[in-house]
């Protein structure tokens, strides 16, 4: 794969319209709400016992709000909160693992929020040791156990802690260093902190670390932003998530706290982004895509150069072979050809326990053109191309033919160079790699039923 990006901004400004990140497909506005928790039996029964196990726990407790997030969440300082829900995620985790059979095997847990460093240090070594009794986990050297870390929210001994418990990997927000962008959004951190985190981390053999930025946030600037990659780049993380800020008030309460007066235009925050891709390029960081960068010997980019990469609920992943198994409000699962969803509230979530149900709200299951659909989109964002014969084999039909009128839809792209169709499949461009989500719409027959404003843009 090449690391040739072209930055175009005329060219981005045609296409750059709002649609789905797929993370899944069909999406998760397709979910569809459900009164019992009977589908996701069905995904526990219907399972193939030989698929390994990826876990992702859902802690929603935040101390500070941030006011550019729309994450699901619960802001409080108070911390007695946490063993209550501790303990109801324990019922829920042994409920599922019931349903599991004795040799299944996780090769991935991930711990999100919300922030998980809201746990004290005892309650974070309980609850991974909860679920290694419950569980048996790989001691392959590519197992992955991740969690998201607050900054602000470390003891003494917290990371150490983490490392002896198992975890290998890291992420954590630094959105931006510039003191007057962070008042705005309310997350004081600051430059010493970061590289004291990273600093620990590396000495502690973390074996990938992972930085957020946001782009288009209040006060910032091309010079502003510039200055913090300088310094980011400096600290070196293994990888990078970039995003796309996108200024919602009427769906998430706290970004009302945003002067939308103080945000970039949207040509300086095109700029912001135009350039954050040439210099992170420059300074050897590949473009995975979609917002996502990594060193070129980190496991995200070498499992892209093998092609084993993947994609699912937590974004790009070296584990998409695995069932992905959610806890915790409103968790995302995937179980063979089962999307659930857990109840998004404390309460509604606690109640269906309480029935000794699982806790499922929404749930939907995959039928033959979702699954092709799914394969030729996961392949597109991963892979930047797509076989028709490959298709033709996994799906058995014939996929000039089925595709035809979605294949015309990219006419325009095409013509623009962003992409190349021909009688062996669609190979996305240099030109085109910023734009390939639009080249995934082209193959989504829900989008059309949707307001675009559910999405964010492209760039």
């Amino acid at each position: 794969m090449t690391e040739h990006l072209h930055w175009d901004p005329l060219l981005i400004q045609r296409y750059n319209r709002p649609g789905p990140r797929y993370t899944s497909y069909p999406t998760a506005v397709e979910f569809r709400t459900v009164a019992d928790d009977q589908d996701e039996r069905a995904a526990f029964a219907a399972r193939n016992p030989a698929t390994p196990l990826s876990l992702y726990i859902h802690v929603p407790f935040c101390r500070h709000v941030c006011y550019y997030c729309g994450c699901n969440k619960i802001v409080t300082k108070n911390t007695d909160r946490a063993a209550p829900y501790l303990q109801e995620l324990k019922r829920e985790i042994s409920m599922k693992r019931a349903l599991l059979n004795e040799d299944a095997v996780v090769e991935q847990l991930h711990l999100g929020g919300g922030t998980p460093t809201f746990l004290s240090d005892d309650q974070l070594i309980d609850l991974v040791n909860f679920l290694k009794a419950q569980f048996r986990f790989s001691t392959r050297d590519d197992a992955d156990f991740s969690i998201e870390i607050d900054p602000r929210e470390l003891r003494p001994d917290t990371l150490k802690i983490l490392r002896g418990l198992g975890f290998n990997r890291i992420s954590f927000g630094v959105q931006d260093l510039d003191e007057k962008v962070q008042e705005a959004v309310n997350r004081i951190q600051s430059e010493e902190m970061i590289r004291s985190v990273m600093s620990e981390a590396r000495a502690l053999g973390f074996h990938s670390i992972n930085m957020d930025l946001i782009y288009g946030l209040p006060h910032q600037t091309l010079e502003s932003f510039d200055r913090t990659l300088d310094t980011i780049i400096e600290i070196s993380p293994d990888r990078l998530s970039v995003f796309n800020y996108a200024h919602l008030p009427e769906r998430f309460k706290p970004q009302r706290r945003i002067n939308a007066e103080d945000l970039p235009g949207a040509d300086e925050k095109l700029a912001i982004i135009g350039h954050c891709i040439t210099k992170l390029s420059a300074a050897n960081y590949h473009y995975v895509g979609m917002d996502h960068f990594a060193k070129p010997d980190d496991e995200l980019a070498r499992a892209q150069a093998e092609g084993k990469l993947h994609r699912n609920f937590q974004g790009y992943t070296t584990h998409g072979d695995c069932d992905l198994i959610g806890f915790g409000v409103s968790s995302i699962s995937q179980i063979g050809d089962y999307y659930l969803q857990n109840q998004v509230t404390i309460e509604s979530w606690q109640a269906a326990l309480d029935k000794g149900q699982m806790p499922t709200m929404k749930s939907l299951t995959v039928d033959a053109e979702d699954k092709l659909r799914r394969d030729i989109i996961t392949s597109l964002l991963c892979h930047l191309h797509c076989d028709f014969d490959a298709l033709d084999a996994r799906h058995d039909i014939n996929s000039r033919e089925h595709l035809a009128a979605d294949l015309n839809e990219l006419a325009p792209m095409a013509a623009d160079g962003l992409l190349q169709i021909d009688d062996n499949g669609i190979r996305i461009t240099d030109k085109g790699r910023l734009l390939v989500r639009n080249a995934c719409m082209a193959f989504d027959t829900y989008l059309q039923k949707h307001e675009q404003q559910r999405f964010s843009r492209a760039i």
